[in-house]
């Protein structure tokens, strides 16, 4: 077994030249820096707005292991009719139970090493949650007590104060933290006290020249005039990648080293 797992995590991936910014990363990146696990938030996938089976599948064989979700999980109509076809995917664990899928799950690295990861939605400025995410982390942790496993946390969340609430209340209960939803990455990498990573945000995958992933035209005219304006992703240009590389223990489940993932790409 090894003693440190290399963990991989993407933020938003939105649209096509997020998928695309992702698989060019993935396919320089993943076999070179020995990453053992990729996690990436697939909310904006397709077209900015949910997750379609077509490219869940697109993802999984560019490599990703899980694919994290939010607001947005609606955005896509396969989400809730193939989510028995979609095991890789998770939705916000504190959605209405109704809601089908699953909000966390524990899998395993090729070296059989057990991770866990859960995808929870915040209630500061945002709609989903039917549930205290606070309660909904002590349910998961109940799951795993008295086991050595990694846990990572997606937290899709909009406010930051919310975000940093959650990790020092899973601190030293969880091996990582990390915020996705405003698709700016952050520069407040943390390690706290009893040794959770947190980060407010990890940023997004997709348009460089865009308004958080979205065409800036009709991103402008709409903060502009307040008037509706159709919402489109860029389909050509250069591409972001953002997103987090975390060394783990496989002896204490901490996370011993981190580095931030900020990167341009050009479109081949």
């Amino acid at each position: 077994m090894k003693s440190q797992i290399r963990l991989l995590f993407l933020g938003d991936i939105v649209g096509p030249l997020g998928r695309k910014a992702v698989k060019k990363y993935l396919a320089f990146h993943k076999e070179k820096d020995g990453i053992d696990f990729v996690i990436a938030n697939g909310e904006n996938t397709t077209h900015g707005h949910g997750l379609s089976y077509d490219h869940y599948l697109e993802l999984v064989n560019d490599g990703i292991d899980v694919l994290t979700s939010g607001n947005h999980f609606f955005g896509a109509s396969d989400a809730l009719r193939k989510a028995d076809s979609m095991p890789n995917a998770l939705r916000p664990y504190n959605f209405d139970p109704s809601v089908p899928g699953k909000g966390s799950a524990l899998f395993t690295t090729k070296d059989g090493f057990p991770i866990r990861v859960t995808n929870l939605i915040g209630r500061v400025f945002l709609n989903g949650a039917q549930s205290n995410p606070f309660y909904a982390l002590d349910e998961i942790l109940k799951m795993d007590e008295g086991k050595r496993i990694i846990h990572f946390v997606d937290f899709h969340a909009e406010a930051t104060a919310e975000k940093r609430c959650l990790a020092e209340y899973g601190d030293g209960r969880i091996t990582a933290l990390i915020g996705t939803h405003t698709h700016v990455q952050t520069n407040d990498p943390h390690l706290l006290n009893k040794g959770t990573f947190f980060l407010s945000d990890a940023g997004m995958n997709g348009a460089y020249d865009s308004s958080l992933g979205d065409d800036v035209t009709g991103a402008m005219m709409r903060t502009m005039t307040g008037i509706p304006q159709k919402y489109d992703v860029p389909r050509a240009g250069k591409m972001l990648v953002n997103g987090v590389l975390l060394d783990i223990s496989t002896d204490t489940c901490q996370v011993v080293s981190y580095h931030l993932i900020n990167e341009t790409l050009e479109d081949d």
